[in-house]
């Protein structure tokens, strides 16, 4: 059942796929004009591209696809090399991705604007800090995220959630929008279970990296 105070129309802590009976997407037909569109990739704003590249590249294993200086900043294109032959000559995996780059899925582009190095730290909003709430995270499936977050532990990157805690506290639900009476309610059992399972860990920027298993255990 429904929540009546609530203000979705989904019952508390269960898994719809599709939206279950309660969806509202249109059909999609061959004709539609939508057809033939990806999504293709996400942009961050870094003021630090040694830092940023150290973490996503040697970190969390994205390699470069291409860089260009714009002038005024300066793009750098991640991806992940998905066969043990792009894996084995990036050059060439880079210069065969940059042909069908509209194509690629999963891309991660950092802009570093030119003098933004010089700001503070907090120069830029990560989404997640009042008032300026709005982007939430970058997500990447990890087939053993316990490992991998001992090494990002390792290497000194700050860990924002650990595995096992699923505490309103722990993820992006802040005290700023329970004092305006915004996302309050207690995590559903069901969610937590799954919540345990996943991290976020912040890249040198402060912006929310969620780890997320690729095997979740219900």
């Amino acid at each position: 059942m429904s929540d009546p105070k609530s203000p979705s129309p989904f019952p508390v802590g269960e898994f719809l796929p599709n939206g279950g009976k309660y969806r509202t997407d249109p059909p999609l037909p061959p004709t539609d004009a939508t057809i033939g569109y990806k999504l293709n990739h996400l942009m961050l704003r870094i003021r630090d591209p040694e830092a940023s590249l150290n973490f996503y590249v040697n970190l969390m294993g994205l390699r470069t696809i291409f860089t260009m200086n714009t002038g005024p900043f300066t793009i750098y294109y991640l991806g992940y090399p998905q066969t043990p032959e792009d894996r084995a000559d990036i050059q060439a995996w880079g210069e065969k991705t940059c042909g069908v780059l509209p194509h690629t899925l999963g891309l991660l582009e950092l802009y570093h604007i030119h003098g933004s190095e010089n700001q503070p730290e907090g120069y830029y909003s990560t989404g997640n800090d009042a008032p300026h709430l709005g982007f939430g995270q970058v997500g990447f499936t990890i087939p053993d995220v316990k490992s991998a977050l001992e090494r990002l532990k390792a290497a000194g990157v700050r860990v924002l959630k650990d595995l096992g805690v699923s505490t309103r506290e722990s993820i992006p639900l802040s005290s700023y929008e329970a004092e305006k009476g915004v996302g309050r309610g207690e995590i559903h059992a069901g969610y937590s279970r799954i919540l345990d399972q996943i991290a976020f860990v912040a890249d040198p920027d402060g912006y929310l990296v969620e780890l997320v298993p690729q095997n979740i255990e219900n």
